[in-house]
């Protein structure tokens, strides 16, 4: 084989592999749209059918028709859902914002020492439960000034 047949027969299968690919985007987005209209239409007639059975008895209003229901479904949709927009990508928002919590978290973990957490149950035993009820006897039995400069109210004492 030259290397003339070599070349047009790699050539031969680049388009080949073109056409199958234009063709399965065209058939895609075909059955794109039809799926879609296909579940507007069903939609369409889930609402106009509660509507008719449940607006009527409630509050009294006529019943509606398809075309009416549709017309709901994008009002309710532009005054409450939108049409999509945004970035485009919903995953790289939510992605961007795990990475700053978690920078953040790291930082406040390693400002404040949570590695002394694993003392708290052992110092609230022994000392903080005792020194939080003298701290409350010491409230009720003196000024009635808490320590911000509020008072405490009847129904906190």
């Amino acid at each position: 084989m030259t290397n003339r047949q070599m070349h047009e027969a790699r050539m031969e299968g680049y388009v080949e592999n073109k056409i199958k690919k234009i063709v399965k985007v065209i058939f895609i987005g075909i059955f794109g749209a039809v799926a879609i209209a296909a579940l507007a239409l069903l939609f369409g007639y889930i609402v106009m059918l509660l509507w008719n059975w449940l607006i009527p008895a409630i509050f009294g209003l006529g019943i509606i028709t398809f075309w009416q229901a549709v017309g709901i479904i994008i009002l309710a949709k532009l005054l409450f859902g939108g049409f999509g927009g945004g970035s485009g990508r919903p995953g790289r928002r939510k992605k961007n914002l795990e990475k700053r919590m978690k920078h953040r978290l790291r930082e406040r973990c390693s400002e404040t020492g949570i590695r002394e957490w694993r003392f708290y149950d052992q110092y609230w035993e022994k000392e903080g439960k005792a020194a939080y009820e003298a701290y409350v006897e010491r409230i009720k039995g003196g000024s009635q000034k808490l320590e911000d400069g509020g008072e405490m109210t009847e129904y906190e004492s």
